[in-house]
């Protein structure tokens, strides 16, 4: 498309020594398994990630049984990390972070 611009955000300030970009963007996506209950992933989504109710934890249960995997939180990368540590702690299946 003519005259159409894309702006990309600028990732070119690094954080110091931990070798992440500022304002790196990281995706969580949670696998379907055949050991977890949607109750109790709803339970772990609504404990672990902020915004997240115990009922949009069984919508996003059902998602992820429908598709197979669902993005559940995006956000900083730091923070993602904590929160895929505390998800995959409390026992769900998790893809590796996406960034």
């Amino acid at each position: 498309m003519m005259g159409s611009t894309t702006v990309t955000p600028p990732r070119e300030r690094r954080k110091a020594g931990s070798g992440g970009w500022l304002g790196e963007v990281a995706r969580i996506i949670v696998l379907n398994d055949n050991h977890n209950t949607f109750e109790g992933v709803a339970l772990a989504l609504s404990s672990v990630l902020p915004g997240v109710s115990y009922e949009k934890g069984m919508k996003l249960a059902n998602n992820i049984h429908a598709g197979g995997q669902a993005i559940v939180w995006s956000g900083q990368r730091e923070q993602a990390e904590l929160y895929w540590e505390q998800l995959s702690d409390a026992g769900l299946t998790m893809a590796p972070l996406e960034g």
